[in-house]
């Protein structure tokens, strides 16, 4: 049996599969479909300081391939997600990560602090990159001296591991996983989704209530990884990669570029068994190359 375990900082994983953000819940939804305890890890939906209702419909549109979100971080708030949905995340034997978003960078820490008081979590992801909400958003992984106080800022409130997430819509975003690094990030995940449009010809109108949207699924791949292999070069902490990946082949190609571990993301909603498809695929395609433990086969691009 090959070892699929994978290290975030001091954070051990039992493989490299996790669920991005925003497409899973609070796992709960999922507890159905499959035995959540075979993935790696869980990222649960953004919390915020105060619960969000999130942007106005329409805001969900597919396209040939992919589909846009505007959904805007709707949330029960911190409080509500103590009450509410750790009492059910506690019960898994996978590893919990919380996704943290706040309208002003004070929050982040905030929300960290409130949290790290809660039993049954073990680590944060600092949404920096969500492109859908007016404030804050995209500004802390656009700016490369805001994401890395944001991070310092965070890193004094918690011990647990630190993971930024990053935008693809910048100039640079291996200047902005250095400026986190050098804040005290543990890993970053990237890429959160891309700024995309689509148009009803029928009445002339944007088919996303905020107009645009963040574009995701399989046809940003090829992007995206290559997003993950620029951050893999630039900085010494673990990369976690996502965009677009729905296949075990998918999965392998982030981690042969360097990544440590992946998210899957819009796969979730057309296959809720699709993450877990790829932790078997992962496990059959070590088996059959012989790969006596995954970390053999992450950055072994030939280049």
């Amino acid at each position: 049996m090959s070892n699929l375990e994978v290290k975030i900082g001091n954070l051990e994983l039992k493989n490299p599969v996790t669920v991005a953000s925003g497409t899973f819940g609070y796992a709960e939804e999922f507890a159905d479909f499959f035995d959540l305890n075979l993935l790696g890890g869980i990222i649960t939906k953004t919390v915020t300081l105060e619960p969000r209702h999130g942007n106005p419909p329409p805001r969900i549109a597919e396209t040939s391939g992919g589909m846009l979100n505007s959904i805007g971080l709707p949330n029960v708030g911190v409080q509500g997600f103590i009450t509410e949905k750790m009492p059910f995340l506690r019960t898994l034997k996978t590893k919990v990560i919380v996704n943290v978003a706040g309208k002003v960078g004070e929050e982040f820490p905030e929300i960290v602090r409130i949290l790290d008081d809660v039993d049954g979590i073990h680590a944060y992801e600092l949404n920096y990159s969500c492109p859908n909400v007016k404030e804050g958003g995209l500004s802390f992984s656009a700016n490369a001296t805001v994401a890395e106080k944001l991070t310092a800022s965070v890193r004094k409130a918690t011990t647990r591991p630190i993971i930024a997430k990053l935008t693809p819509n910048v100039t640079s975003i291996s200047k902005i996983g250095l400026a986190v690094e050098n804040g005290g990030a543990d890993a970053v995940s990237a890429v959160n989704t891309f700024v995309g449009m689509a148009i009803d010809l029928e009445t002339k109108k944007p088919k996303i209530a905020t107009i645009t949207a963040g574009y995701s699924g399989p046809p940003i791949k090829p992007i995206a990884l290559a997003k993950v292999f620029e951050l893999c070069q630039k900085i010494s902490i673990p990369v976690i990669g996502i965009g677009g990946i729905a296949s075990t082949t998918d999965a392998l190609e982030f981690l042969v570029a360097g990544a440590t571990a992946i998210q899957v993301g819009t796969a979730n909603f057309y296959d809720p068994c699709a993450s877990v498809k790829i932790v078997q695929g992962i496990t059959g395609y070590c088996r059959e190359n012989n790969i006596e433990k995954i970390s053999d086969i992450i950055g072994s691009l030939n280049i």
